[in-house]
């Protein structure tokens, strides 16, 4: 290869490297997916589209392969990231915790409660009330990358700590809410495949191949159990190591993150946007778009999700149980609220839970996370990109 040609080669590779290396890369291609979903639902390809998701292979659709066996991987991903951050990370303790914590309950409880008000007296409809009470933790996080030097550290550091336990919550949601048909057979095997896991910890097991193989069985008896099969992938996370002895530098909790990163961000949530977001709006009324489900969603995404971090993060700053994140102005912190209301993945997931088997309602709940998604984002990056970096007295 002449000199020539390797400068060209580099010319092409770095600007490459330079995209899948950014935080940012994940949420442009997962938006990417998700329009290519919205565009092929709207087009003479949206037969092939839904035959494509029906198509059954190993007993499963391939839907529900996204939905129960990738996304588990997800789950595992972002069950990984919570024991790191409680253990050793940005909760690892009480004070750490505080305002994150108060933010998290306050952003889950408000947009519940919007949901539920204009869902009240319709029983068919309030399944769906956990909808926008979850935060989209790569969505927010990488739009806030997106302003750099504006947004001071401690800001980033609280919204990643806010959204991991805002995660927290929403995977005790889908288990004790979104649970049918429970074999307790199954569910006993998934206990005893639980304890194998911890019994491998506990032995200081630092090779990730056993864990994995018990975490297959785990995901198995979980999915045939009635408790939603992604809970295996939090539980086989919280039994992987993070400290071992005498090489704390390779952890196999580390290891196990750094390799399926790239999957989970450049994979598995594209794959995922592309099979849910695809909502066919040639088949909704007016009334279908104002109708409680998308606007409750839509609502207590951007108002509840705002109102209910800020709130809540204010009080216990005024009250002296948590501190305001440092070098931040309230308008900034009330910002990082408002990009709260970015509920995409996590929203649609729980939506398809609330609803399985309604088409209808399920492509509302598209609309309503979409809206109150790119309402939050739009609003955010206005008030964020516009503040002062100056603490507000």
């Amino acid at each position: 290869m002449t000199q020539q040609s390797a400068g060209v080669t580099r010319k092409v590779i770095k600007p490459v490297s330079d995209f899948f290396s950014s935080p940012v890369s994940g949420g442009i291609i997962l938006i990417l997916a998700s329009l290519a979903a919205i565009i092929v639902a709207n087009s003479p390809l949206r037969e092939g589209y839904e035959s494509m998701l029906a198509y059954k292979a190993g007993g499963l659709s391939v839907e529900h392969w996204v939905n129960d066996a990738l996304m588990a991987v997800f789950f595992m991903m972002v069950g990984l990231e919570i024991k790191r951050e409680l253990l050793l990370g940005q909760l690892a303790t009480w004070s750490q915790r505080a305002l994150p914590g108060f933010a998290a309950i306050g952003g889950m409880a408000v947009p519940a409660l919007i949901y539920m008000g204009f869902n009240a007296g319709h029983e068919d409809t309030l399944a769906g009330w956990a909808i926008p009470a979850a935060t989209d933790i790569a969505f927010a996080l990488g739009v806030l990358a997106l302003l750099g030097s504006r947004v001071p550290s401690s800001l980033k550091i609280f919204l990643s700590a806010l959204a991991i336990l805002d995660d927290m919550g929403a995977v005790a949601i889908i288990a004790l809410f979104y649970t049918s048909g429970i074999s307790l057979i199954m569910l006993g095997a998934a206990a005893l495949m639980v304890m194998l896991l911890l019994l491998l910890n506990r032995a200081g097991v630092t090779r990730l191949l056993p864990y994995l193989l018990a975490g297959v069985l785990l995901w198995y008896f979980m999915l045939q159990s009635g408790v939603h099969a992604t809970i295996a992938g939090i539980l086989l996370a919280f039994c992987i190591p993070l400290r071992t002895k005498g090489r704390n530098n390779d952890a196999p909790l580390d290891r196990l993150e750094h390799a399926i990163s790239p999957w989970v961000t450049f994979f598995i949530l594209p794959v995922f946007g592309f099979a849910n977001a695809g909502v066919a709006f040639s088949g909704m009324t007016m009334n279908d778009l104002l109708s409680p489900v998308p606007v409750g969603v839509a609502l207590g995404l951007f108002i509840g999700k705002q109102a209910g971090v800020f709130g809540l993060s204010l009080l216990a700053v005024r009250l002296g149980l948590a501190r305001r994140p440092d070098n931040s102005s309230w308008v900034q912190v009330y910002g990082v609220s408002v990009l709260c209301g970015i509920g995409f993945t996590m929203s649609l997931f729980i939506g398809n839970l609330a609803f399985a088997g309604n088409t209808l309602l399920i492509d509302e709940v598209k609309v309503g996370v979409l809206t109150g998604s790119l309402l939050a984002v739009i609003t955010g990056i206005s008030i964020l990109r516009f503040s002062s970096t100056a603490p507000a007295s």
